[in-house]
């Protein structure tokens, strides 16, 4: 579904606060491997994290040791209030909810 480009050395450089995202490929089907004229259009994303302190502390960890985000990047962890989809029971940990905002180029 989603090809992976590898980022030119220019990339952070003309586009600071995005680091090294991959750029989409082009339609066509000469242009594998290669960059559209068309200047990239940032876009911003948000990414939400639902689960126990622990398992949202690790992932956090996880993203940001593969270089995508900084853990300051992230909202502090909130609770969740139990639905009626996921009923709280007695001994069950507390579901939480981290969330970022990411820009990320869009060609």
């Amino acid at each position: 579904m989603f090809d992976y480009l590898e980022p030119d050395a220019s990339d952070d450089q003309m586009n600071p606060g995005t680091g090294s995202l991959p750029l989409s490929l082009g339609t066509g089907g000469n242009d594998r491997g290669t960059r559209s004229l068309k200047p990239p259009t940032p876009e911003k994303v948000r990414h939400m994290l639902y689960g126990s302190l622990a398992g949202i502390d690790r992932t956090i960890k996880i993203l940001h040791a593969l270089g995508y985000a900084d853990p300051n990047d992230w909202s502090d962890p909130i609770p969740v209030p139990p639905t009626s989809i996921e009923p709280g029971h007695p001994g069950q940990p507390q579901t939480w909810m981290a969330i970022l905002t990411k820009t990320v180029l869009i060609e």
